[in-house]
């Protein structure tokens, strides 16, 4: 069997598909790929060693992410691409599309792929594939996991995204109970006086939580002022000690800077879907590896 493009192998062509500046569903772009490049029913059948995917939807998958996250194509539902004027112009281009082209032209590829310290550091970028090949096996499962696990982080972004404030409201609720801080409940649509879920941390309610949920663009800050009129919502009555503002977005200095102050736990983005992945909520396991060494023990001779 020939083998597939590795999923750098194809950048050019997802983009190509797109030049239309149409928008495509997943299906569509994976079919138009496979006939763009000539791949047998073999190639397109071949599975992942866990049996859970084609290899050939994962590595267009794993291209689609590192699309995104250069800005080279967009997003406006559930499923469905169209490219970006960024993406149209790289490829109209010429220029050979690799990890390092994209690593040096667009900082948050880099800071996704390669980490925050890296993301404006070409030279370190360039010779990252040297610094893999010393990694030791253990190293490379644990980078490798890293990885997995912040493009799952990226995709759940987007489907709560996707989703309706009413139910980002619910799915907030329902990771604090998952994290054992008690039952919850979601206050009412209107009237809430910015209040948007409240969790009793005992049963009978004498200690309570109030929690400020907001559904901003990921790329977006929450700043002081919004967390100001949480806090005054706090003050009742009745009133609470305990809030928890949440967000898919991020939060600006001055609002850590006051949150702190005040007492109150935030929650951004990446620390929700780190807590989604660590407590199963919107999550499923997909196949799960064990790490086991000699036993000792075992092996030790009593004389």
């Amino acid at each position: 069997m020939s083998s597939l493009p590795k999923y750098y192998g194809f950048y050019t062509p997802f983009l190509t598909v797109l030049q239309d500046q149409k928008v495509h569903t997943s299906k569509e772009i994976q079919a138009d790929i496979a006939q763009m490049l000539n791949l047998s029913d073999e190639q397109l059948s071949e599975v992942l060693p866990s049996g859970t995917q084609s290899v050939f939807c994962n590595r267009i998958g794993w291209a689609k992410t590192y699309l995104k996250k250069a800005g080279l194509i967009e997003s406006s539902k559930k499923g469905c691409y169209s490219i970006s004027a960024e993406g149209l112009s790289l490829l109209h281009s010429g220029v050979a599309i690799t990890d390092t082209l994209l690593a040096q032209r667009y900082p948050s590829f880099a800071a996704f792929k390669y980490g925050e310290r890296k993301k404006s550091s070409p030279e370190i970028i360039s010779a990252e594939t040297s610094i893999h090949a010393e990694e030791t096996p253990p190293e490379t499962l644990e980078r490798v996991y890293r990885d997995i696990n912040n493009k799952l982080a990226d995709d759940l972004l987007s489907e709560i995204m996707n989703q309706s404030p009413a139910f980002f409201e619910h799915l907030v609720v329902d990771l604090m109970q998952a994290m054992n801080y008690g039952e919850g409940t979601v206050t009412q649509l209107s009237g809430d006086g910015g209040i948007d879920g409240i969790i009793h941390e005992d049963r009978l309610g004498f200690s309570q939580i109030y929690i400020q949920a907001k559904r901003h663009d990921p790329s977006s800050s929450i700043h002081t002022p919004e967390v100001q009129k949480f806090v005054g919502a706090m003050m009742g009555p009745p009133r609470v000690e305990k809030g928890l503002f949440i967000t898919t977005a991020k939060f600006s200095q001055g609002a850590i800077r006051y949150a702190n102050a005040q007492h109150i736990i935030l929650v951004d983005g990446k620390k929700l879907t780190s807590l989604m992945i660590e407590y199963g909520l919107g999550v499923s396991v997909q196949k799960v590896y064990k790490l086991k060494r000699i036993d000792s023990d075992y092996f030790a001779e009593e004389i």
